[in-house]
This record gives structure tokens, C-alpha cells and sequence, in this order.
């Protein structure tokens, strides 16, 4: 994979990246001889200093390079809604080592503001240390976590801003665990007083408001429980989805706990027990004119959520209950369908067994929170059936609606196609398959 991933073809060679590639070689195949069988104890020491302070020096290229394509939105454009899923795709990073790379860019490069105006970097000191290759990319992590915590956020401006001097200026003397911990009993002693108690007692009150937002697609979730047996049940089928889906899930606490509610409800719809008036998954109100019925619909809205956009219509029509109304020309329903479901239950099993949760490659979501995409899409004449569905996880469903990114099925399984800007030969991936142990 990683010769496919890092192929390079002759157009490319011959431009001005092909060339300082090409010398970038040349200078590391020389410094390497240097440290070959026969160099000196000093020589092999001095090569060691050589290879960090090119590691250093091209981490600070990687991470100029990713602030750049941020602020051009450029992954935005291509699918991805944050680079740390870019990044991971592009450089088969694993997600914690992409996030690492994004937190330094937010840190230590400069901004560009909403009015277009170039803003200094969150952390001016720590980027001179890390220009300068004092401190190393991980130093940078330490740096911008601690200062992101709790007792960072309560001192005055003046007093973080001496915070980071002092972090940085420790940054070339500690290892990032001693400057974490160093860091830590600082930020401590400078948040003396610690959290404002709330001497304010609480109403006694239960409430949930739902309102959807008028002018955009969504709403907004507002509630109180003073009832301990009502929220502990709500947070504890909150927590059970909320945990981060690798080792450097990029989404905040309060991100993964919204999505891990939406979660849980659109189970509850699929396979709990309600009234008669739920017990759905979303219901999709497909407007379209009553000549273009049998063509590709191009809008949706929902009950409660408002307009879709195409792409997410045709997401959730993958694996969700569909009520068609037709309108004639003035807007007046013709008709009103039955709720179908796309994917019955006993094909849904059929897939887990063969999925085992989300198929992307890299990916651990289990199945509970997957859903059936159809890989040639329904609504261009795609069966439902094993052959044409695979699983997957939301985001990942949303990436290969929303993205190049690619899925078909091969033998019976799926694998997916990375988009050339990832991939110039565009190598199929896959999960790795289970290793059987053989009977007998």
C-alpha cells in the first residue's frame, strides 16, 4: 500500500515538487552513507542529531503545508469535514498522528480571520521554539492541550500568555511527559482559586424544548432534569455511544455526545417500542413534480428537520423508511405511499455477518451503529440485495456520499477506491480479512 499510496508519475516528477523531491532524496541517500558499517562511534551519533533535526524540520513542512490547505478549505471542498480524516486517508496516518499535525496548525501558524484579516498564531512563543526546531511536534500537543484545560481557561490573558512563555521556553530541556507534567503543576499554582463555587440553588424542574430553526436545516436541543433517575437514564444511554472512536477522536466531549444521542433515538425508531404515532425511522417527505417522479429526486424535507440537501437525501434513503407524496404543479399531494423499508431486517443480518460493523478500511465501528448503503444506488435501478449493500458507520457513509471516494463490490466484498487526489492510481482497499483457524 504505501508504494501505490506514494506513486508518482512522470508529470509530476518532472514539476517543481518532483524535482525537490528528487534532491530531498539525493541529500538523505548521502547523509545515510555517511552512517554506513564502517563509520566511526561520533560519525553513526552525529548522523542520529542529522536524521531529528530533518524529522523536526519536515514535521514544521507538514505542518505549514496542512495550515495552508485549511485555510483554502481545501479539504472542505473535496469531501472531508475536518483534514485530520483527509490526512489519515492521504499519508495512511493513523488518525492520532493526523490529529497531531492538525493541533499544531491551528497553534502555531497563522490564521486568517473571518474578515479575511492574517491573525498571529494561538501560540507565538511555542512557534518560534518549533521554527527554530527546539521543540518537536509533540512538545507542540503538550503545549496546546495544557492550555486548553480547565485551569488554563480561568487565568487572565496576561497570565496564559505567561504560561505559554514559560511552557515553550521549557520545551527544548523537558521530554513532552516531563513538560506535560511541569505544565501541569504550573497551571495549577497559577489557578489558585480554582472554579467560582455556585452557591445558587437549583429550581426544581423537568423540561426538554425542541425548535427547529427557521431559516436552516436542524434545531436546537435545550433540557434540565432535577429528577436524578430521569437524566441518569438519558446519560447513560448517551455514554454508552460517546466514547471516541479511536485514539484521537477530533470531535469534542459535547460533539460526540449530540451525535451519540441522534444515535440512540434513530435506534429506538428502528427497533424499539413506541407509540403508534413513532416507532420510525425518519420519515422522508420526497417533494417532486408529478412528470419527474421517475426521475432522480432532487429535494427532500423532513417532519421535524427541514430541507435536505441531495446528497444527504440519498444517504438516508440507503437505510431508512421512505413515505413518498407526490404533488401536482401547484403544490397539491396527488398521493400519499406507504412507509417501504429499504433494507428488511433478515438482509440487514446478512450484511453484519459478512461486515462485521463499518467496512471502510480502518474503521471499528460495530454494527449497532451502522447503517445499509446500496452501492449502485437505488433510485438508478440498484437491488436490494447482499451483493449491492455494504455497512457502514456515519461518517464514513456520509464521506463516500458527500466525497470521490468510491465503493463496489468484488468477489462478494466490498472495497473501496480512494479518490486521485489520495490515491493517483486509485489501489482498491479493504479490510484485512479474519484470520480462521482451521478445524481439525
Amino acid at each position: 500500500m504505501f508504494e501505490h499510496r506514494f506513486e508518482y508519475d512522470q508529470g509530476m516528477d518532472a514539476g517543481p515538487v518532483g524535482t525537490a523531491r528528487e534532491r530531498l532524496q539525493q541529500a538523505i541517500a548521502q547523509l545515510t552513507d555517511t552512517a554506513g558499517p564502517s563509520a566511526a562511534p561520533d560519525d553513526l551519533i552525529a548522523a542520529l542529531v542529522a536524521y531529528e533535526e530533518a524529522r523536526r524540520f519536515l514535521d514544521r513542512a507538514v505542518v505549514d503545508a496542512t495550515a495552508d490547505l485549511q485555510r483554502r478549505g481545501v479539504f472542505a471542498e473535496r469531501g472531508y469535514r475536518s483534514p485530520t480524516g483527509a490526512l489519515s486517508d492521504l499519508l495512511g496516518w493513523e488518525r492520532f498522528e493526523a490529529r497531531r499535525r492538525v493541533i499544531a496548525a491551528e497553534n502555531v501558524c497563522e490564521q486568517i480571520g473571518l474578515d479575511g484579516v492574517p491573525l498571529p498564531a494561538r501560540l507565538p512563543a511555542t512557534a518560534t521554539v518549533f521554527a527554530s526546531g527546539e521543540a518537536g511536534l509533540r512538545h507542540v500537543e503538550v503545549i496546546a492541550r495544557l492550555l486548553d484545560s480547565g485551569p488554563a481557561r480561568r487565568l487572565a490573558p496576561e497570565t496564559w500568555a505567561g504560561a505559554e512563555v514559560q511552557l515553550a521556553a521549557n520545551a527544548a530541556i523537558y521530554t513532552p511527559s516531563e513538560l506535560h507534567t511541569w505544565g501541569t503543576q504550573l497551571l495549577e499554582i497559577l489557578d489558585q482559586d480554582g472554579p467560582e463555587p455556585d452557591d445558587t440553588p437549583p429550581a426544581q424542574l423537568n423540561e426538554l424544548r425542541l425548535s427547529r430553526f427557521r431559516t436552516r436545516p436542524g434545531g436546537k436541543l435545550t433540557g434540565r432534569y432535577d429528577d436524578a433517575a430521569l437524566f441518569d437514564a438519558i446519560a447513560a444511554a448517551v455514554d454508552a455511544g460517546a466514547a471516541p472512536r479511536d485514539a484521537d477522536d477530533q470531535r469534542s466531549a459535547a460533539e460526540r455526545q449530540a451525535e451519540a444521542l441522534a444515535e440512540v433515538c434513530a435506534q429506538v425508531l428502528s427497533r424499539g417500542r413506541l407509540p403508534e404515532t413513532g416507532g420510525r425511522r425518519p420519515q422522508l417527505t420526497v417533494t417532486v413534480r408529478l412528470e419527474d417522479l421517475e426521475r432522480r429526486p432532487a429535494s427532500a424535507s423532513l417532519e421535524f428537520g427541514g430541507q435536505l440537501t441531495p446528497q444527504t437525501l440519498r444517504q438516508l434513503a440507503c437505510d431508512a423508511a421512505v413515505i413518498p407524496v407526490v404533488l401536482d404543479g401547484t403544490g397539491v399531494p396527488l398521493d400519499v405511499g406507504r412507509v417501504s423499508r429499504t433494507v428488511p431486517d433478515g438482509l440487514r443480518r446478512a450484511v453484519t455477518v459478512r461486515d462485521s460493523g463499518c467496512a471502510f478500511p480502518g474503521c471499528d465501528r460495530p454494527p449497532s451503529w451502522c447503517e445499509i448503503h446500496h452501492v449502485r444506488e437505488w433510485q438508478h435501478g440498484g437491488p436490494t440485495s447482499l451483493g449491492n449493500l455494504v455497512m457502514l458507520c456515519t461518517v464514513h457513509h456520509r464521506l463516500i456520499h458527500h466525497s470521490h471516494w468510491e465503493v463496489r463490490m468484488v468477489d462478494g466484498l466490498p472495497e473501496f477506491l480512494p479518490p486521485s487526489w489520495i490515491d493517483r492510481t486509485r489501489t482498491p482497499r479493504r479490510r484485512p480479512p479474519p484470520v480462521l483457524t482451521p478445524v481439525g
